[in-house]
């Protein structure tokens, strides 16, 4: 080789050498900003960290995040619209190479926005969604401006920002950005985008949301309606939903917002003062096909609402209940469900197609989701509990497993005890049919030897996974199938403790069905810790039914309705901090999970279990103890799902809160302190005032100490921990704040003299160690690096060296 050709390959070499993260630093930040995109433009979006399944066992990854999300304002108060991200890759890969990957997390079932970008930090790549163009590599120096992004999001959308119908999209979020989840945050856009458009074209104002059980629907429908009203738009409100406990759960949810404005309408109350009413179809009377309507006509006249949400849009209710939209022929109308879009299902049963219809029947009205959050999605973002499907066929001996899927024959019935399914009675050999389809087994005989041989196979699946005493929900056929559940698994519950001479927990499998009431046990089901494990059901928890703890969906019954089946599996999708549950399992015995299709098996993994390199079994991992440790007084346990709790004091009590809460209400506190960036950033430059701000905050001001310590912070200064979660700036680290200094103020340093500008350089390098207090030090001015730049006779220019630090702390935090 050449020496040119060497000293070519060592310069490429040496070029190669740039990390993504430096990239981003070194080229891709100082280039954008000097194009408009100051901080408080920019966010990084994050993911919990998908859970995998390993050996039976979850195991959390690392967050997921996404390089930058860019969004514009056209005013410095308004809430920061996202229109755009950038995918950066290290300055070796070419311009164009995050762009596929990139254009995935644009779509409407990610990040909702309308441009895509990838760059190596020296040219970029970008993907229009609104006119499907991909243009050639360009550089940096050509990025669109925040203005420009803003005309051509308008032009694409049909409507400007400043329009009256787009100022939803501007009303900042109650208690800041530190704990809304980037799914929430476009969900939210997607209506408040769609309800402008058709406001502008003089279109009906609906929307369809598709959201998987677990991700926060109320959440985003409490959040649509205060945007809503802060923009001074609702004027009357109506919550709908399925059941007392979600009636219950989004009353809680919207009086935490709008206090006594939001109620709950009861059968002898219809709440006519209310801003916010929340029922239920049942109360309304418009549940059924053959209901009156009665409450409704009488309380509500038509038009009588401004904006409706509609919770659980998937249930059959294309007949009495769709008079609440249509004698609301005016109002924002927005339907919110747990049941995708679409779902490949082979069979034509009544029930399928009756799903199909009820689907068919959503589109035709609320058109196509304007945002769709699958529970596979959930899952890969580590938003929801990972799940593991276990498939059994048991039947009663061993060479007739594999029928369960197709169905019996009669002869496969000899000699085994056959009841009536309807009446419980006997029935004859002979009087049962040639043949059993797997759909109509269950709905037509009950053989309790093989209630008991599917209950015993079960148990030890429990007690091989952690132990009998899990709580879980068994979905049974009907009631007195129910009945032979609960007893069988409390026999077996039984026997185990007798052999183990371990003490019963008192209930243990239990019938929860509406025949007895069931509603009543559901709280114990949630939180008993030491009783109500087993619940058997029929149809009473397969909806409306928040319960965390549940660590197994079991099916004994034969589901034909894939919206029924969707809404039996959310109940244990969601995580829970309290009882460490990362995962839930699914115990199949009725080739229910069937009904997952394609939209759920194209992404779904199935577990998989690490091996040592020589091939032998792995050994049993073991439990690693939770750490628990101090910061500032607090102790804080890291349980196995990663989420931090805090141990607080409050009242004389201790408890422990999840992290999650205690950054939300921390969130909560800062904005009402300072409702915007700019007001925190004057006043945390500002010492006094900033000991008054944190003062305020809770735990005496040290709640963001703990929170840096939990969220591994600890190379940020608490300006950015605090920034970004009250307004969801893109924290940066100290020695990144202190390389941005330079650049954000390239032109200011050039005009100053040099030795003037070589020591703001220095006190610049001050808060990459020391941070906002390292700035404010009475030594400042006597540090080496200080005054070897020139220290404070080169500052003298500037004037009074405290006006100085201010002017410098100022910057430092500038956008």
């Amino acid at each position: 080789m050449s020496t040119t050709a060497f000293k070519g390959r060592l310069v490429a070499l040496t070029k190669a050498g740039l990390s993504e993260s430096d990239t981003r630093a070194k080229l891709i930040d100082p280039a954008i900003h000097a194009r408009g995109w100051t901080e408080d433009l920019i966010r990084r979006e994050e993911t919990a960290g998908a859970i995998e399944i390993i050996d039976g066992r979850p195991f959390k990854q690392a967050q997921g995040r996404i390089d930058y999300t860019l969004r514009i304002k056209p005013a410095p108060d308004d809430q920061p619209v996202a229109v755009a991200l950038i995918e950066a890759k290290p300055e070796s890969k070419p311009p164009g190479h995050g762009l596929e990957q990139a254009k995935l997390y644009a779509a409407s079932k990610r990040l909702n926005v309308q441009f895509v970008f990838a760059s190596n930090g020296h040219q970029f790549v970008e993907y229009d969604r609104f006119t499907g163009v991909t243009h050639a590599p360009r550089k940096l120096s050509a990025f669109p401006t925040p203005q420009d992004l803003q005309a051509r999001y308008e032009q694409g959308m049909g409507f400007a920002l400043t329009d009256p119908a787009a100022a939803p999209l501007l009303q900042r979020y109650h208690n800041g950005e530190g704990n809304r989840r980037y799914y929430q945050d476009a969900a939210i856009r997607a209506v408040l985008e769609k309800v402008a458009r058709c406001e502008r074209e003089g279109r009906p104002r609906r929307a369809l949301l598709s959201l998987a059980t677990g991700s926060g629907k109320t959440f985003i429908a409490v959040n649509l309606l205060k945007r809503i009203a802060d923009a001074g738009q609702l004027k009357r409100a109506l919550f709908v939903c399925d059941r007392d406990e979600l009636r219950i759960q989004g009353t809680g949810a919207l009086q935490n917002v709008f206090g006594a404005d939001a109620a709950a309408v009861s059968g002898g109350d219809p709440q006519k003062n209310a801003r916010i009413l929340v029922a239920t179809y049942q109360t309304l009377d418009v549940a059924t096909d053959d209901a009156e309507a009665n409450f409704l006509l009488a309380n509500y006249p038509e038009d009588c609402f401004s904006h409706i949400v509609i919770d659980e849009c998937h249930r059959s209710a294309w007949g009495k209940w769709s008079q609440v939209l249509t004698r609301n022929p005016n109002a924002v109308q927005v339907g919110l469900t747990a049941t995708p879009r679409t779902f490949t299902v082979a069979e034509k049963t009544a029930e399928a197609l009756a799903d199909q219809k009820i689907n068919a029947d959503n589109l035709s009205y609320f058109g196509e989701p304007v945002y769709e959050y699958d529970i596979s999605q959930g899952i890969e973002d580590g938003y929801l509990a990972a799940c593991e499907v276990v498939r059994q066929a048991v039947f009663l001996d061993r060479e007739h497993e594999c029928e369960e899927v197709t169905g019996i024959d009669r002869e496969d019935l000899a000699g085994k005890s056959l009841l009536d399914a309807l009446t419980g009675e006997p029935v004859d050999l002979t009087e049962a049919r040639e043949h059993y389809g797997a759909e109509t087994l269950d709905a037509l005989l009950l053989m309790p030897e093989r209630v008991t041989a599917m209950c015993a196979d079960l148990f030890a699946h429990l007690v091989e996974t952690g132990g009998p005493e899990q709580k879980t929900i068994v979905f049974c056929t009907r009631d007195h199938h129910a009945d032979r559940v609960a007893n069988e698994m409390n026999n077996l519950y039984a026997a185990w403790c007798r052999a183990h001479a371990c003490k019963r927990a008192e209930p243990y499998a239990f019938k929860c069905t509406a025949s007895v009431g069931g509603a009543q046990y559901i709280a114990d089901l949630k939180a008993a810790s030491r009783s109500h494990f087993i619940a058997t059901t029929v149809d009473l928890l397969s909806t409306g039914v928040d319960v965390p703890p549940v660590r197994n969906i079991v099916f004994f019954k034969y589901v034909r309705s894939p919206i029924s089946f969707y809404q039996m599996v959310g109940r244990g999708t969601r995580l829970d901090p309290a009882t460490d549950k990362l995962m839930f399992r699914i115990y199949d015995y009725t080739n229910s999970t069937r009904l997952f299709g394609e939209y759920f098996a194209t992404k779904y993994r199935k577990p998989r279990t690490k091996r040592p390199d020589d091939g032998s079994e792995p050994p049993e991992p073991a439990l690693e103890p939770e750490p628990i440790y101090l910061v500032e007084g607090f102790q804080v346990r890291l349980v196995h799902n990663g989420t931090a709790i805090l141990t607080v004091y409050h009242d004389g009590r201790t408890m422990p809160v999840p992290v999650e809460e205690y950054k939300e209400r921390l969130a909560e506190r800062l904005v009402t302190e300072a409702l915007t960036l700019d007001a925190f950033r004057r006043r945390w430059i500002v010492p006094p005032q900033r000991e008054s701000l944190l003062a305020h905050l809770p735990d005496a001001g040290r709640s963001p100490i703990i929170v840096q310590a939990v969220e591994h912070m600890a190379e940020y200064d608490l300006y950015d921990v605090l920034a970004e979660l009250g307004y969801g700036l893109a924290p940066r680290t100290r020695a990144e704040r202190a390389e941005a200094f330079t650049y954000k103020h390239a032109a200011w340093l050039a005009g100053l003299p040099a030795k003037t500008a070589a020591t703001m350089r220095a006190l610049a390098l001050q808060f990459a160690h020391d941070g906002t207090k390292g700035l404010e030090s009475p030594q400042i001015f006597r540090v080496p690096a200080v005054v070897r730049a020139g220290g404070l006779e080169a500052l003298s220019a500037l004037g009074d060296p405290a006006d100085v630090l201010l002017d410098t702390k100022a910057r430092m935090f500038a956008a």
